[in-house]
């Protein structure tokens, strides 16, 4: 096991010395969700540990200006783990990774670092007497490389749905990850192929959110680095390739209050609380103005489409997979509402902070859900979705950044500082994107207009 409990620096420095660590990786991340790091060695590793290692946050996607560009990486001590190796022999030595909040020269906690964003709800939540916790379902695909090393849309199997060996030949390659990851200290409850050629799923044993989204910024980088030592890709894009599903992030949210699960209600309606309700209603009500921060991508909405069990209707159901929220079937210490909207591009600690500030908004409202659709959505008519009170998601990631800005409760979560720079770079990202001629444009129109 390479994972230790949660100690101070002195037993941190000696555990470092006692397992030959050369090098340690101070983590963070990105508005956008992309994990960077400082690797410090062996000689800085006090110093790292004091919370003394500064970095220039000019440099990063929507942390701050030139002319206040220190900044300082304080590390959380409790995330300290132990890679395995990513070679038959370890290059330089053991390398150990921290996961680091971003504060201000002065010790100030940073305001746009996501990672505090997330933690502010965290706080918010146990004011309330709640903690959130999260089970996560991230998909991905891998594809073959190109002699340049980069990632080819050619996926490297053919196989389907929890298809075996010969057909999925990325049985080996899921089971590496897995086993490294259980090494790390990780609790992995299932891996398998998914509905797609070249797509896998594996699942996370539901956590504190603010570990959950921890878990969540190592996974993409392990599953990349095995994938790339046997020559493939590995993507997190929601949709790589038209015409067969997408990768989602499907997140199992529940409430704890003292210990015991707060959805559970066994004389509820459907075995559900009042809380469970009110936070259910939370989510519905807040869904557009999520969406920008859960699914962040132009490629997102190209998943968000009927026909592939990808959400597109603002509604919950306790029996089918066609609403945005599903009660899955198991209750008491289970019972859980999972969220389907969510694709594993987006920013762990984002995602699961507008998640929770909108469940926790429907409780301090004490809003209601419409009832339960029972039926498949997508055979609905318009008539009937109306009268279900079933609303849609946006369609691209222009409707999607302008109902974010609209609504008040994400805006507050995220805090002016993150709102204002996600909005700025969604927006150019939207606009590169609609002044780009794309290949389809030139195949449809080129010869007939």
């Amino acid at each position: 096991m390479t994972r230790v409990p949660p100690q101070n620096a002195q037993d941190l420095l000696e555990t470092l010395q006692a397992q030959d660590v050369a090098f340690l990786r101070l983590q963070f991340t990105d508005i956008l969700g992309t994990t960077k790091n400082v690797e410090v060695p062996r000689s800085q590793f006090e110093k790292a540990l004091r919370g003394d290692v500064t970095f220039d946050g000019s440099a990063v996607e929507g942390f701050t200006r030139v002319e206040e560009s220190d900044m300082l990486l304080s590390p959380d001590l409790s995330t300290f783990l132990i890679y395995p190796p990513f070679a038959p022999e370890e290059e330089g030595g053991r390398v150990a990774r921290l996961i680091c909040d971003v504060t201000l020269p002065d010790g100030t906690p940073f305001e746009g670092d996501p990672r505090r964003v997330l933690k502010r709800q965290v706080e918010r939540a146990a004011g309330l007497g709640f903690e959130m916790f999260v089970g996560t379902e991230p998909e991905f695909f891998l594809f073959e490389r190109n002699a340049g090393g980069g990632g080819l849309p050619v996926t490297h199997d053919k196989a389907g749905y929890f298809d075996l060996a010969p057909v999925d030949k990325g049985e080996r390659i899921r089971r590496e990850i897995t086993q490294r990851l259980v090494q790390m200290g990780f609790e992995i409850e299932a891996a398998h192929h998914e509905v797609a050629p070249g797509q896998h799923e594996i699942d996370f044993r539901y956590a504190p959110a603010l570990e959950a989204a921890d878990r969540i910024a190592t996974f993409k980088f392990v599953v990349k680095r095995v994938a790339l030592e046997h020559g493939l890709t590995a993507s997190f894009l929601p949709k790589p390739i038209a015409g067969i599903s997408g990768s989602g992030m499907h997140c199992h949210l529940s409430l704890f209050r003292d210990g015991v699960n707060a959805f559970a209600d066994a004389a509820g309606e459907h075995g559900l609380s009042d809380t469970a309700r009110h936070f259910i209603a939370g989510l519905l009500e807040h869904a557009e103005g999520m969406t920008a921060v859960t699914n962040p991508l132009v490629n997102s909405y190209k998943r968000l489409v009927p026909g592939f069990e990808a959400p597109v209707n603002v509604a919950w159901s306790t029996s089918n997979r066609s609403a945005l929220i599903r009660i899955p079937a198991k209750r008491g210490a289970s019972t859980r509402a999972e969220v389907r909207m969510p694709d594993p591009s987006c920013n762990p600690y984002l995602a699961l902070a507008v998640m929770l500030a909108a469940g926790l908004d429907g409780i301090e409202q004490r809003l209601e859900p419409p009832p339960a659709i029972a039926r498949n959505i997508f055979r609905m008519t318009v008539r009937e979705k109306r009268h279900h009170r079933i609303r849609e998601l946006p369609t691209d990631l222009r409707e999607a950044v302008n109902e974010l800005e609209k609504d008040e409760v994400i805006g507050r979560a995220l805090g002016e500082h993150v709102m204002e720079h996600f909005l700025a770079a969604k927006r150019a990202e939207w606009a590169e994107y609609s002044m780009t001629v794309h290949p389809w444009e030139l195949d449809r129109y080129l010869d007939l207009i």
